[in-house]
């Protein structure tokens, strides 16, 4: 069976080191601790005084003082992982893990994943060809020497850069690696950890290489694991869960993100937030319970997306800056149908046809396969479409040969409504509202990726009011606006009243909209 010996790589907060270090031991695995020298001598031996009945617990063969982005990082993880090699001869697999870290699943779960796939767990990316990089320096991380750290010296770090570009100082990167980059939270075979650990004691040059590359914690272990073990045998992902805001920072976790995190295929999570005792003292409970059954739904970024795309009170985004140069032309009328059910607005735009002679296209800023003219490549993606919105519309108007065309956008398009009612051609608007009943809603969550066939019935029923909410939201942004030539039209509306929506909308006879309107379970989810 799969024994862990936990890597726990730490700086502050004594008490909850232990704590953690007495939770994840007590099913019988291992923690190697480094607590870094910038923590002082009197929380270290706190923590060795309160562990030191523990044989599961071990501490790194030696102390250092730890910065972020630096080679001190790695040197600590080693010093850890040296003492947990040498201090648990039957220790199968080795875990990094943070002092935010905490585990989601049973321990006996854990060990189960493990035994089931013979396999090493970390992420790793060609460093020079995947775009796992989002900002910042790139290539600089490797080919100039790092001796300053750009945290405490930001000035000294550029400068330092700069002059060796200047001399022609860039190195060469060691032609027998092929430099991988990924997350530093991975789960290691003994086998692999023993092969790391004599590869750094033989190859002096590949350590004195990345001791003066820049963030080497996302390169080092990376880069030795795919050089040092097979492919077939790397699992190229992280174990621990973790999201990232828009801004880069990572996503801290409270009580109330039980049911998520439990849910979601990974063993660990971080970041835990030192105040959620409730979440930590569950998470505890957890890890030592026996015969539970998880049902992975894995929605929690997706989730994360939607309800972080909503934002706080009066949302999240400003206005853009419109293509105000682009215009569709001041003879022309843009007819829009607005429906959040898209099945409903495209039964009713099939009935549009029939009784006009209006070019209707369906939701062409919503679905990439929306059967579209050859328009020369600018209509095959959504981000195109919508980029140049106007430009666009105004092609399909040339295209068809016509000053009157009618288009299908979701309520949630509200910049792209904004945008078309501010041109100078003519607009005009059918907003189709619809009844929401708490099955449609649960299904929209699962179509969407906000939830999965496994969500708990619970965390859905949570779900469904603020989903209800969003929807509400679009429909009252859009009539907040009080556009002209704006009709509204409702499923618990009586015919007579829809019929002469549509009948103005269009500009067609009473009949001709009553004819529309009978049309058979229009509104039928």
């Amino acid at each position: 069976m799969a024994r862990i010996a936990f890597i726990l790589l730490c700086h502050k907060d004594p008490e909850a080191i232990v704590q953690q270090a007495e939770r994840l031991t007590a099913a019988g695995d291992y923690i190697s601790i480094h607590f870094d020298a910038r923590g002082g001598k009197e929380a270290f031996n706190a923590i060795k005084a309160a562990l030191s009945q523990n044989s599961n617990v071990t501490f790194a063969t030696k102390r250092i003082k730890c910065g972020w982005g630096a080679w001190s990082l790695v040197q600590a993880t080693l010093y850890a992982v040296e003492a947990a090699e040498k201090a648990f001869s039957d220790a199968t697999h080795f875990y990094m893990v943070s002092g935010d870290c905490m585990s989601v699943k049973t321990a006996e779960f854990m060990h189960d994943f493990l035994d089931r796939d013979d396999a090493d767990y970390i992420e790793s990316y060609d460093f020079f060809e995947s775009d796992w990089i989002k900002t910042g320096i790139k290539e600089e991380r490797l080919v100039y020497r790092h001796l300053f750290n750009e945290r405490t010296h930001k000035w000294l770090f550029y400068k330092s850069m700069a002059i060796q570009d200047k001399l022609g100082l860039k190195r060469e990167v060691p032609p027998d690696l092929r430099m991988m980059i990924g997350s530093q939270w991975w789960c290691l075979r003994r086998r692999t950890i023993e092969w790391i650990l004599e590869f750094t004691r033989k190859r002096r040059d590949i350590m004195a290489f990345f001791r003066t590359t820049w963030i080497p914690d996302e390169t080092f272990f990376q880069t030795l694991v795919r050089h040092l073990v097979a492919d077939t045998e790397i699992r190229n992902r992280t174990l621990t869960f973790l999201m990232f805001t828009d801004y880069g920072m990572p996503v801290v976790f409270y009580n109330d993100h039980y049911d998520m995190l439990v849910s979601q295929d990974y063993l660990f999570a971080r970041k835990i937030s030192p105040d959620a005792r409730t979440l930590k003292k569950r998470l505890g409970e957890l890890f030592v319970a026996q015969n539970v059954t998880f049902k992975i739904s894995n929605e929690g970024r997706s989730l994360f997306q939607f309800l972080t795309g909503r934002g706080r009170i009066g949302r999240r985004f400003g206005q853009r800056f419109w293509e105000s140069e682009s215009t569709l032309g001041r003879d022309r009328e843009l007819l829009i149908v607005t429906c959040k059910k898209w099945h409903v607005a495209k039964r009713l735009v099939a009935e549009f046809r029939k009784k006009t002679d209006l070019p209707c296209l369906e939701y062409l800023f919503n679905e990439e396969d929306t059967p579209l003219p050859d328009l020369g490549g600018i209509e095959k993606s959504l981000w195109k479409r919508s980029r140049h919105r106007r430009a666009w519309v105004r092609m399909l108007f040339d295209y068809y040969d016509t000053d009157r065309m009618l288009i299908c956008i979701d309520p949630g398009g509200f910049d792209l409504i904004n945008d078309f009612y501010a041109d100078r051609s003519g607009t005009r608007m059918l907003d189709v509202e619809c009844d929401y009943t708490p099955d449609y809603l649960a299904g929209h969550a699962k179509r969407v990726g906000l939830a999965g066939e496994a969500t708990p019935k619970e965390a859905l029923e949570r779900l469904l009011p603020t989903i209800r909410s969003d929807i509400n939201h679009e429909a009252d942004q859009i009539r907040d606006q009080d556009y002209e030539n704006f009709y509204l039209m409702r499923e618990n509306n009586s015919d007579d009243e829809n019929a002469a929506c549509i009948a103005r909308f269009l500009d067609i006879s009473m009949e001709d909209a009553r004819d529309i309107l009978a049309t058979q379970h229009l509104f039928a989810d």
